[in-house]
């Protein structure tokens, strides 16, 4: 089984407001989106298991225009690292959403550890003077450990940076052993972000380096799916298809000049060339 997920992050900013939607109104754009995309994840859902992840106020739309019989799911961006609990807190999270909350509005996924939400924590701990990652990765098990117990599936994000490369098993071990610790890794993957090939310009992994990457994860997981979580796109698809540790992508934008953006055509090519139809 493969697995082609998607970061919707926050495409729906039009570009008056410096986004890049055009594709709806704001107030309508989750459930456009999911309706021009829905027909791609269930022509593929015998192949590959497919998410989506959307920002939170695009929750309830999403799992509006999801039909009974549709296998795709779908997945929020985040989570917070406490929750709801009998004789304990209530709801008392002003500003958090936690994995209660979004799997009582029809979540499955959550994605945990994206390299923004990473740069978003150890930017906070930096105002503090606090320059620790191992920190960060224990506020992430917080909500992974959360997720799981809420009986959200989980992709889980590590990778280095370029200042990190010549350590990246000591970087990403950290990133699994304590983003993991403690955690029933049957509802887990983990996605391989390489920071330093990631924007305009930047070097591009090949199959060999992200398949020592993908081994070393599947070593330290007892063999968790990796997903490439660089981005999966048409000019990569067929190249990550063939690498036997990766079992999947994420797939961002879908256009990177011009008009740049998330469009179903493009995503629907993606999935395509990935599963072997686009050759």
């Amino acid at each position: 089984m493969k697995y082609i997920f998607a970061n919707l992050k926050r495409f729906d900013i039009p570009k008056e407001m410096d986004g890049i939607n055009t594709l709806a109104p704001v107030s309508l754009w989750g459930s456009y989106l999911t309706g021009q995309i829905r027909e791609t994840m269930n022509q593929y859902s015998a192949q590959a298991e497919f998410a989506v992840f959307y920002p939170e106020a695009y929750l309830l739309q999403a799992a509006d225009a999801k039909a009974a019989e549709d296998g795709w799911k779908v997945g929020v961006q985040g989570i917070y690292r406490k929750d709801t609990e009998k004789g304990g807190n209530f709801g008392a999270f002003t500003t958090n959403r936690t994995a209660k909350s979004v799997k009582s509005m029809g979540c499955e996924y959550v994605l945990i550890g994206h390299c923004e939400e990473r740069m978003d924590k150890a930017g906070v701990l930096a105002h503090a003077g606090i320059t620790d990652s191992e920190a960060v990765n224990r506020i992430l098990n917080e909500e992974v450990v959360c997720a799981v117990k809420a009986g959200l599936s989980v992709l889980y994000c590590v990778g280095e940076t370029e200042a990190e490369q010549n350590r990246w098993q000591d970087v990403i071990g950290e990133q699994l052993d304590v983003g993991l610790n403690g955690v029933d890794l049957s509802g887990i993957s983990v996605a391989y972000e390489p920071l330093w090939a990631i924007g305009p310009g930047k070097p591009v992994p090949d199959s060999d380096y992200i398949t020592k990457i993908a081994s070393f994860i599947k070593s330290r997981t007892d063999g968790c799916p990796v997903i490439y979580g660089g981005g999966l796109k048409e000019e990569n698809a067929r190249m990550l298809a063939e690498i036997p540790c990766v079992d999947g992508g994420l797939i961002g934008l879908t256009k990177f000049s011009g008009d740049i953006g998330f469009y179903p055509d493009g995503f629907a090519s993606i999935v395509e060339k990935y599963l072997g139809e686009g050759k």
